[in-house]
């Protein structure tokens, strides 16, 4: 294992790529943290399974592909190991199948969780934790998100189900189904809305889905049903909250090898920056100010190459200035204040990135070290484009990966504070 160094391996979730000294791929797995999985392969341990010995034995070099969950590096897992079939995933077959979750192809759709694709219908998924899918389903059915019917009669549009089944069904009688049995509770149309609706939310069409309550809350609410009102509104609510917090995407090679070669930015901005640590989650500062009014501070937050919105922050400049423009005093107060903010929630950070020169940098600095706050810290200034860090400064080629990625987030951050700036210069001009 010549060329395998793990301590470039991060503790992040991704898939880990085992290759043989002639770059042929022989394993491929995935992993909630890397560094500990892959690891384990290189452990006194591994010697006592025959497969892991065997792994070990052969393996020469590690790539892997850093993703932002361990469902995203579930499915890319699956997609490589379909499409490349390495050795060691072929001869052993992992008994333990994932779950999917599957709409059934009948008049009447059920939905339902699967570790097979032997039933007939539209399958989502795969998952990784069955427990929590099962909850997650469980928890949507409270809420009416998905209401489709829980029993196993076989009836269709033809054949309709017989009276005598239907008064012994629990479901029924507890209003717990939609109960398409009976057309007087609900039309077949009204009934395909209602499978619309899931396919929407397992596709991550959470739009729509808000639209199809919304619509359903002012129908109820006009006809002072309010009980169903809220339950609707209570729906809305829940699909808000998840759409900020769930992707479910199916991946093809182009978005993995996308990602593949954007991980390889991140260790390229690891190794040329020196740094600590692979830059995953990275924060980014910037000063707006003319003559010292509306002074402002921006910050824009980066996690696996991504605008993450949600860390976004504004600061408006509590200090005093009496002449000129102190900048630097305003990014040592700008950092101190996220630095507060993040050891209050117990968050960490893989790197500050500032926009300006040296004098910038050793404000932030300051602010890092006077808060014992354990993070990387490098700025770049506009002239030449140069990247300093406490100890050097460092000049790359114009059209290197790893710059542009650098100078994409700092036009983000100076865009983001520009805009606060602009918006306190008019709030004030309109009062």
């Amino acid at each position: 294992m010549n060329s395998v160094n793990l301590e470039r391996i991060p503790h992040l979730p991704g898939v880990y790529i085992i290759k043989d000294k002639f770059d042929k791929i022989i394993y491929i797995g995935k992993a909630k943290d890397l560094r500990k999985r892959v690891s384990s392969y290189f452990s006194s341990q591994a010697d006592l399974s025959f497969k892991t010995a065997n792994i070990k034995l052969l393996a020469f070099k590690i790539d892997f592909i850093i993703t932002d969950s361990e469902r995203e590096a579930l499915i890319i897992e699956r997609r490589l190991i379909s499409e490349f079939k390495p050795f060691f995933n072929v001869l052993w077959k992992d008994s333990k199948t994932y779950p999917y979750i599957v709409i059934t192809d009948e008049d009447y759709p059920r939905i339902l969780i699967t570790r097979n694709k032997k039933i007939k219908g539209k399958y989502f998924g795969p998952y990784p934790k069955v427990e929590i899918i099962k909850n997650l389903v469980e928890k949507l059915k409270d809420l009416k998100i998905i209401n489709l019917r829980r029993c196993n009669w076989n009836f269709s549009k033809d054949k309709p189900l017989d009276e005598k089944k239907r008064e012994r069904c629990i479901y029924y009688h507890t209003f717990q189904c939609p109960s398409p049995c009976d057309n007087k509770r609900i039309t077949y149309k009204e009934y395909i809305k209602l499978v619309r609706n899931v396919k929407y939310f397992l596709k991550g069409k959470y739009q729509r889905l808000v639209g199809y309550f919304k619509e359903q809350m002012t129908i109820f609410s006009e006809k002072l049903d309010f009980e169903k009102a809220k339950i609707a509104r209570d729906a809305i609510r829940a699909i808000e909250h998840i759409s900020e917090r769930v992707s479910i995407n199916e991946t093809n090679l182009n978005e993995i090898e996308k990602k593949a070669d954007f991980t390889k930015v991140l260790i390229g901005l690891k190794e040329k920056l020196q740094l600590k640590n692979i830059p995953y989650h990275i924060e980014s500062f910037d000063i707006s100010n003319l003559f010292n009014k509306y002074a402002c501070g921006g910050m824009v937050c980066f996690i696996n190459g991504k605008k993450n919105t949600e860390h976004y922050r504004r600061y408006r400049i509590k200090m005093m200035v009496k002449k000129g423009s102190d900048d630097y005093a305003m990014i040592y107060e700008v950092v101190k204040r996220r630095i507060k903010e993040l050891k209050e929630k117990n968050e960490k950070v893989d790197l500050f990135l500032i926009d300006g020169g040296k004098g910038q940098l050793n404000a932030a600095y300051k602010a890092i070290k006077e808060e014992s706050f354990n993070v990387d810290l490098i700025s770049i200034a506009k002239k030449n484009e140069e990247i300093y860090t406490s100890k050097k400064k460092f000049v790359f080629e114009k059209d290197l990966e790893e710059l542009l990625f650098i100078e994409k987030i700092r036009d983000e951050t100076h865009r983001f504070a520009v805009s606060y700036h602009r918006k306190l210069r008019t709030k004030d001009f309109l009062i």
